[in-house]
């Protein structure tokens, strides 16, 4: 971690003044002050809406405050659009990406842009990105079509997006919340590269080693106000930062009760499956699940989990192999057949597959019930009935929003996230499939989600935990597989880091346990 840049007015490059932003039925920023020295990471923090994306998003000109100021570089601003933001030099990379997938990663770095592009110039223009890329290590072709590239690649177009347009700031919004351990690695010597040439980040995070590891100072938001404003990183641990951050202590690794596992409920055998290109995804995968026992599946993202989640939860259809809930082959099966069964699925896309954005949380909650009473009556729906349910749930899994009438799409990924697992776990199911069920929560949240995994297990719900956060497979799981380019590599029941680590690269567990054997 980088030294503090001493606390001087003149090195500010941005600052935020009394921001208040209100929407209907909601305080977003209650009076929010917050800035930005020159060369820093500056990291915000705070609960699913607590209104760090809000405050963003005025600072890149998408929202206007209805109280406050805005300074750059001790200039006052008044931002109208993102144009005006990036004229100003503050570039936000988002969360879900802006990209053109069937455009080059130049095209897409220079769309928008009034100058010419696609025509004779454009290898002028792939040596002026390869340039900026090379400038800051951003390593990626400028020739490659953006559906070829990796996550990571993507996030890097991103990146080079805003520098491209003479970005001076640039606000991190989750940044690593799609990338595999090693990409986190290579971001972060980006970024230091960044400020090292007088760049400045703000870095959104609910990761809070992340934070420690990345800033040199922090400012907590709870509710929309300000609890702790540019405090320096040094000293402070991962406890102080959530005690800051959620008001109380967290526990960060919760204890199982030991209890043996019942009969088979769910049962993959040597299933095959083609990824969205048609290329081989799933290559003999072999899995059981009992009920009573959460097991884990930990892989580097892109090994086959996103297809293996598809197919079990219907939605994907394996070229062989099948899949066997209690009993009953559900591998051809419509997704009814498995909901039917007692299938739960909280996926890994919370706003695209998990959720109807456009659709208010009531009828999000109801998607599952709407044939069963007592939201069904007769051939039509009670929705006095479905109204008093959503109420219940949006208390028993602490939604916070407005009313239940409250489009999804209006929610905090926090909330939409409670809204999923309202729907899903109140169906008592048998088997639970769950896809990274915590990514971008917050530390409260995530603890919260975990306590109600552990629920279901003691229940006696079988359930599968796919997730890149081997900490949280590790503490929740009774046993853990390992997926590597669409195999298998082996069974875990130790929790060894190491272990499991070295089956995530590809080597297979047989081969793991004879080293150890002979050594």
């Amino acid at each position: 971690m980088s030294q503090p840049t001493p606390n001087n007015s003149a090195l500010l490059v941005v600052e935020m003044r009394g921001i208040v932003k209100r929407f209907p039925g909601v305080l977003a920023n209650d009076h929010v002050s917050f800035d930005l020295r020159r060369g820093e990471i500056h990291a915000l923090l705070g609960e699913n809406g607590a209104g760090k994306s809000t405050l963003m998003n005025i600072l890149s000109g998408l929202y206007r405050a209805d109280e406050g100021e805005i300074f750059i570089d001790g200039e006052r601003k008044d931002f109208h659009s993102p144009r005006d933001a990036i004229r100003a030099g503050i570039g936000m990379v988002h969360q879900h990406f802006m990209l053109v997938p069937s455009l080059t990663v130049t095209e897409n770095i220079l769309l928008g842009l009034n100058e010419p592009r696609f025509l004779l110039q454009l290898n002028t223009y792939h040596q002026k990105v390869a340039a900026l890329a090379e400038q800051f290590g951003l390593s990626v072709d400028p020739r490659a079509h953006v559906w070829q590239l990796s996550v990571g690649e993507q996030q890097r177009v991103e990146i080079l997006k805003m520098l491209y347009r003479g970005a001076q700031v640039l606000i991190m919004d989750e940044p690593t919340a799609v990338l595999a351990p090693q990409e986190i690695e290579g971001l972060f010597v980006t970024l230091r590269s960044m400020t090292q040439q007088g760049k400045s980040i703000i870095f959104i995070s609910h990761k809070l080693q992340e934070i420690t590891a990345i800033a040199d100072r922090v400012t907590v938001l709870s509710k929309g106000r300000v609890t702790a404003a540019g405090q320096p990183l040094e000293g402070l641990t991962r406890r102080d930062l959530a005690r800051l951050m959620v008001g109380r202590e967290v526990v960060f690794s919760l204890q199982k009760k030991p209890q043996e596992p019942g009969s088979v409920v769910l049962q993959v055998d040597d299933l095959h499956a083609e990824n969205d290109k048609g290329l081989p995804a799933l290559r003999g995968i072999s899995l059981t699940v009992r009920a009573g026992e959460i097991v884990g599946l930990a892989g580097v993202a892109g090994n086959g989990q996103r297809e293996l989640a598809q197919v079990i939860g219907g939605l994907r259809q394996p070229t062989k192999g099948s899949v066997i809930l209690m009993g009953s082959e559900i591998t051809h099966k419509p997704v009814r057949f498995g909901i039917d069964l007692g299938v739960s699925y909280i996926p890994a896309d919370r706003t695209h597959v998990g959720s109807a954005p456009n659709l208010s949380v009531t009828d999000n909650i109801i998607m599952k019930k709407y044939r069963r009473a007592p939201v069904a009556r007769g051939w039509s729906m009670d929705m006095q009935a479905a109204t008093r349910l959503a109420k219940e749930l949006k208390e028993a899994y602490d939604i916070i929003v407005p009313t239940v009438e409250t489009p999804a799409r209006l929610l905090s990924g926090g909330n939409l996230q409670r809204v999923i697992l309202a729907r899903e776990i109140s169906n008592n199911p048998a088997f639970l499939l769950a896809v990274q069920p915590t990514r971008g929560l917050d530390v409260g949240a995530i603890e919260g989600v975990q306590r109600l995994l552990l629920a279901q297990r003691e229940t006696g719900a079988a359930i599968l935990l796919i997730s890149e956060e081997l900490e949280e497979l590790i503490s929740l799981s009774d046993r853990i597989y390992v997926i590597y380019e669409g195999r298998i590599m082996g069974e875990v029941r130790d929790g060894s880091v190491e272990k499991i680590g070295l089956m995530m690269t590809g080597t297979p567990l047989h081969e793991i346990e004879g080293e150890k054997q002979h050594g």
